[in-house]
C-alpha cells in the first residue's frame, strides 16, 4: 500500500490515549483511492478489552450516582463541541467511509449532535411508577442502569451510530466500552476525544480492532452486563449466542431488504426523488434501511421507470470530498467485490434486464477507487437472489404488480423486516397497507432517514429492540427494580 505521511492514532481507555497491549497497529485505507493509507490505529485484542471493561466497571460505581440531569448537561456540552468541529468531523467521515461530504457526511455529523442532545434532554425522564395497593403498603418501581455496556458498530455510518450507542447508555447511568468498525474508526476516535474532555475517566472507552480479536472478547467478557450491536445479521447471530450463554440483555439492529410499494396515483416527480432517497443511493446503498425492492404498479410502470432512470442519471459519482458530487464510493475492496458479484449475477440472469449502471469501468478515474454507479434491474418476479439478499450496494430491483394483496405478500416474503415505504395519495389505502407490512419502520410518502425521538428497529431477522427514542433508552439501557414498603405497625 502507498503510505506517504499518515497519522498514528490511539485508543481511549480510562481517559488516557493508549496503544494496544500488543503494540500492534493496523492501517486504514481511503476507499476513494486504492492502496492509499490515511492512518494507523491500535490493533486491540482480548487483553485490551479486559483492561477497558474493568476500567468501565470501576467508573460505573460513581457515574451511576451522578444525578441524571447532570449527566444530561454533560451530553449537551458534547453535542455543542461536535457542532464546533463540524467541518473537520464531516471531512474525516467522508475520507474514511467514502460517503459523499455534501449529501452524507455533513448530515451524519448533524444527526449525531442531534442524537446526543436529545438523550441529554430526556436523561431526567428515567422515572419509575407507583402502584396503588392499600393505605399501609407502598409499592413503587425505579429504573436502574445495568453497568458496563459493550457496544459494537459498523462502518457505514460510524459517527452517528457511535453517538447512538454512547448517548443513551451513559445518559441512563451506564458506562460503555465501544468497539469502532475496523474500516472506519477515525471519526469515532475524534468523538472519543470530545467525550474525554467532558466526562469522567472510564465512562466512555473506545477500542479499535477486528471482530474475532476484539469484538468477540468484548461480547464474552463477564463484566459486560448489556450488549448493543449494529451490523450484519450473520454477525448478530454470533453476538446473540454470546449474550445467551451469559443470559444478559441484547439489542440488535441488523440487516434489511426493504420494500417500496408504488401505487398508480404516485407517478410524480416528488415520489421519484423520494424513492431515490429511500434506496439510499447517495450512500451507495450502504444502509440497512435501503428500499432496494421497488414494487411498481403495472399501470404506471413504463412512465415511472423512465423518470426514475432520468433522475438517477443526473446524480454525480466521484471523489467523496468534492461537494459537487452526490455519491461517493464503496467502503472497501471486499464489499466492492461482493456488490460486483451480485451485479454480475443480475446481468447474467435470464429473468432480469439491466436498465442502468452495471459493472464498474476497469480504467479511468473511477477505477482508482471503489466506485459504482446506481444500478437498476427489472424482473417480472422477486424470486431472485438479488431480490432476496441484502446487497449493501447501489443496486435496485424493480418488480411489477397489479393486485394489492399479492404485492403485500411479496413485500412480506422476506427474512428481514426493518423498513418499508408506501407511495400513494390515498390515506386509507396507505394506512391499510402499513398495518399489514411486517416491518418495524414504515414510511408513507417519505423516503428520508430516521427522526430522533421516534423509535426505530426491525422485525424478524432485522433485529431486537428499539433505538433513537426515550422508550428505546429505557427499555434497552435500564432495568426495573420493584420496591415494596409495609407501613402497618
Amino acid at each position: 500500500m502507498k503510505t506517504g505521511t499518515i497519522s498514528r492514532e490511539l485508543m481511549l481507555i480510562d481517559g488516557e490515549w493508549t496503544e494496544a497491549v500488543s503494540k500492534e497497529f493496523f492501517q486504514i485505507e481511503s476507499p476513494a483511492k486504492r492502496g492509499s493509507v490515511i492512518a494507523e490505529v491500535p490493533k486491540a485484542n482480548a487483553a485490551d478489552v479486559d483492561i477497558a471493561v474493568n476500567v468501565a466497571n470501576k467508573a460505573f460505581k460513581s457515574w451511576k450516582k451522578i444525578p441524571a440531569r447532570e449527566r444530561g448537561i454533560l451530553l449537551w456540552k458534547i453535542s455543542d463541541a461536535i457542532e464546533e468541529q463540524f467541518e473537520d468531523l464531516a471531512r474525516t467521515i467522508a475520507t474514511e467511509t467514502g460517503n459523499a461530504l455534501y449529501t452524507q457526511a455533513k448530515g451524519e455529523v448533524k444527526g449525531a449532535a442531534d442524537v446526543i442532545r436529545y438523550f441529554g434532554g430526556v436523561a431526567g425522564e428515567l422515572k419509575g411508577e407507583t402502584m396503588p395497593v392499600d393505605n399501609n403498603l407502598f409499592a413503587y418501581t425505579q429504573r436502574e442502569p445495568y453497568g458496563v455496556v459493550g457496544g459494537i458498530i459498523p462502518w457505514n455510518s460510524p459517527f452517528q451510530l457511535a453517538a447512538l450507542k454512547i448517548a443513551p447508555a451513559i445518559a441512563a447511568g451506564n458506562t460503555i466500552v465501544l468497539k469502532a468498525a475496523e474500516d472506519a474508526p477515525l471519526a469515532v476516535l475524534k468523538l472519543a476525544k470530545i467525550c474525554s474532555e467532558y466526562l469522567p475517566a472510564g465512562v466512555v472507552n473506545i477500542l479499535t480492532g477486528f471482530g474475532e480479536e476484539c469484538g468477540l472478547p468484548l461480547a464474552k467478557h463477564p463484566l459486560v452486563k448489556k450488549l448493543t450491536f449494529t451490523g450484519s445479521t450473520q454477525t448478530g447471530r454470533i453476538i446473540m449466542h454470546e449474550a445467551a450463554d451469559r443470559i444478559i440483555p441484547i439489542s440488535l439492529e441488523l440487516g434489511g431488504k426493504s420494500p417500496q410499494i408504488v401505487y398508480p396515483d404516485a407517478d410524480s416527480d416528488k415520489v421519484i426523488k423520494n424513492v431515490i432517497s429511500a434506496m439510499r443511493f447517495a450512500r451507495q446503498g450502504q444502509s440497512c434501511s435501503a428500499g432496494s425492492r421497488l414494487y411498481l404498479h403495472k399501470s404506471i410502470y413504463d412512465s415511472f421507470l423512465e423518470k426514475l432512470i432520468g433522475n438517477l442519471k443526473l446524480l454525480k459519482v466521484g471523489d467523496p470530498l468534492d461537494e459537487n458530487n452526490d455519491i461517493g464510493c464503496i467502503i472497501n475492496e471486499k464489499q466492492f467485490n461482493k456488490v460486483c458479484n451480485y451485479i454480475e449475477e443480475g446481468i447474467n440472469h435470464k429473468d432480469t434486464e439491466l436498465l442502468l449502471g452495471g459493472l464498474p469501468p476497469k480504467d479511468g478515474p473511477f477505477s482508482e477507487g471503489y466506485y459504482l454507479e446506481p444500478t437498476v434491474f427489472a424482473s417480472p418476479h422477486d424470486d431472485l437472489r438479488i431480490a432476496k439478499e441484502e446487497i449493501f450496494g447501489p443496486v435496485l430491483i424493480v418488480i411489477p404488480w397489479e393486485d394489492e394483496k399479492e404485492v403485500i405478500e411479496m413485500a412480506n416474503r422476506s427474512d428481514y423486516g426493518l423498513a418499508a415505504y408506501i407511495w400513494t395519495n390515498d390515506t386509507t389505502r396507505a394506512m391499510r397497507t402499513a398495518n399489514q407490512l411486517e416491518s418495524g419502520w414504515v414510511q408513507i410518502n417519505r423516503g428520508a432517514g430516521m427522526l430522533t425521538g421516534h423509535s426505530y428497529g426491525g422485525f424478524k431477522q432485522s433485529g431486537i429492540g428499539r433505538e433513537y427514542s426515550l422508550e428505546g433508552m429505557i427499555d434497552s439501557f435500564t432495568q426495573t427494580k420493584s420496591i415494596m414498603v409495609d407501613f402497618d405497625e
